[in-house]
């Protein structure tokens, strides 16, 4: 465990932190804030609202389903249009990032 300055993390308790920092380690518990802390400390994150992530299952399961042909299925499936699922599809063939590694890949595998 990380030390610094003869302080040893892993005696953090949740009475020492306020304000978001102690919301954070209640929410995640204090092991994951910890690694957190240690990654991603002094950084400004964004975090994503549930909308943006339930997107992006969404448009993943779709793009998987995708057979070439059932635009039409699929936006009626998912309430789009056949324009939208077709820029969804479309997407995916044209992103430049698609294989690229994320900068959370060393978090999970932790």
């Amino acid at each position: 465990m990380l030390r610094r300055k003869g302080v040893r993390l892993e005696n953090l308790k949740l009475d020492d932190l306020s304000g978001e920092q102690k919301e954070l380690a209640q929410e995640l518990g204090i092991d994951i804030y910890l690694k957190l802390v240690e990654k991603f400390g002094g950084c400004h994150i964004y975090v994503a609202k549930i909308d943006k992530i339930m997107a992006a299952i969404r448009d993943n399961t779709l793009r998987k389903e995708f057979n070439g042909y059932n635009y039409r299925y699929l936006a009626k499936k998912y309430d789009l249009t056949e324009r939208r699922v077709r820029e969804i599809v479309d997407s995916d063939r044209a992103s430049p990032l698609k294989g690229q590694i994320s900068i959370f890949d060393e978090i999970k595998e932790e």
